[in-house]
């Protein structure tokens, strides 16, 4: 969801910067009064069909979708489980053992996650297999992909390590800002090119060996203090064949070629979380809670819908014939995606939803900060 900036660069620093907002809130800043919300025309027939609580989430830990009905969840604690979204059951459970600091990364064999203290942990079958201290914050998940782990610290650099026994394979670093962003950043793979986040640049790497293929700039920090430079890409990106739309924090929605690396457009936009799509549209919420439509050929707006303004949107999903994103007081609002307008909207727990709906099974699939993962089905 969209949350307040959160950025790393040293104990004091971060310590300084709290007591700056702590002060700046006693001085009588007011928080943007939320929209009300609209009348529900329900016209969207939807129903909970199962609840599984997994044990809260202190910050935003991704769910991992990992084959067609079964995705992975997991709790600040250290729990993690292997729901089956079709029958809305847990078919296996484990545990890290340490506090979590950045969701699950899995395909059907290997399970990697993040300890607060920097260690990559590994299991297979439930069990562990190896750990790996890191020597930077971690905050993005995990990437398990044809029997490597790729991971991406907030320093911005990218790891490589064997899946089977946690050999270090490479790593692709570059210097960068030394305030850096305090979320999930940008890791995914288009056919056999990994792309990564580095700053406001997206890189094609050569996951066999970290080689440079193509660097794209895609957003340019600009403003009169490092906070206002901040232009990370974070997680959430829309694919479509090799068309990969993404967001840069606090400065524009981009699609490129991920093959090539070749931009394919570029527009202003202010939001903090990743986007949703189709081969027609991408989606995204704006900092302030307006939802846009931009259309995926020239990134050309399609149509603005502001009833949702300060109310902590998460990123979108569009699937299932409605554009589904969440709120911070847990409500799930279905909008329509030709023009924005509210098609249903169902309560979950009352707290926040912490990340875009997951769409597995017919099933949309959302976690509240409470931990509640609850699928949702159209009627």
């Amino acid at each position: 969801m969209a949350h307040p900036l959160s950025y790393v660069r040293s104990l004091w620093t971060v310590s300084a910067c709290c007591l700056v907002l702590a002060l700046a809130a006693c001085a009588g800043f007011d928080k943007p009064k939320p929209e009300p919300l609209e009348a529900n025309p329900a016209t969207l027939a939807v129903k909970e069909v199962w609840r599984i609580n997994v044990g809260a989430t202190a910050s935003p830990l991704e769910m991992r979708a990992v084959g067609s009905t079964t995705l992975w969840a997991a709790a600040s604690q250290g729990e993690m489980n292997l729901i089956d979204a079709a029958a809305g059951q847990v078919v296996a459970r484990t545990n890290a053992g340490q506090l979590l600091s950045a969701g699950v990364g899995a395909d059907k064999k290997f399970v990697a996650v993040v300890s607060r203290d920097n260690q990559l942990i590994v299991q297979s079958e439930q069990k562990e297999i190896w750990r790996q201290r890191i020597a930077s914050l971690i905050v993005t998940a995990p990437l398990v992909a044809g029997d490597r782990v790729f991971i991406l610290a907030a320093d911005r650099t990218v790891y490589a390590f064997d899946a089977a026994n946690g050999r270090k394979l490479w790593t692709q670093q570059r210097s960068g800002e030394s305030l850096l962003l305090g979320q999930a950043g940008l890791l995914t793979a288009v056919g056999d090119t990994l792309l990564a986040a580095q700053g406001g640049r997206l890189l094609g790497l050569n996951p066999q060996n970290g080689s440079l293929r193509w660097d794209v700039q895609v957003a340019s920090g600009r403003g009169i203090n490092e906070v206002e430079r901040l232009a990370d890409l974070v997680a959430g990106v829309s694919r479509v064949a090799d068309s990969v739309c993404l967001r840069a924090f606090q400065y524009a929605v981009a699609c490129v070629d991920g093959r090539t690396g070749r931009s394919l457009w570029n527009k202003s936009a202010s939001g903090a979380s990743g986007i949703g799509g189709d081969a027609q549209a991408v989606f995204g919420t704006e900092s302030d809670g307006k939802v846009i439509a931009w259309r995926r050929a020239d990134g050309e707006k399609l149509w603005t819908n502001e009833k949702l303004r300060f109310r902590g949107l998460s990123g979108p999903t569009l699937a299932g014939g409605a554009l589904v994103l969440g709120d911070g007081d847990g409500n799930l609002h279905f909008l329509s995606p030709a023009d924005g307008k509210l098609l249903n909207r169902v309560s979950t727990d009352g707290s926040p939803i912490v990340s875009a709906p997951l769409w597995l099974a017919s099933t949309w699939v959302v976690i509240t900060q409470r931990g509640n993962v609850i699928g949702f089905r159209p009627q």
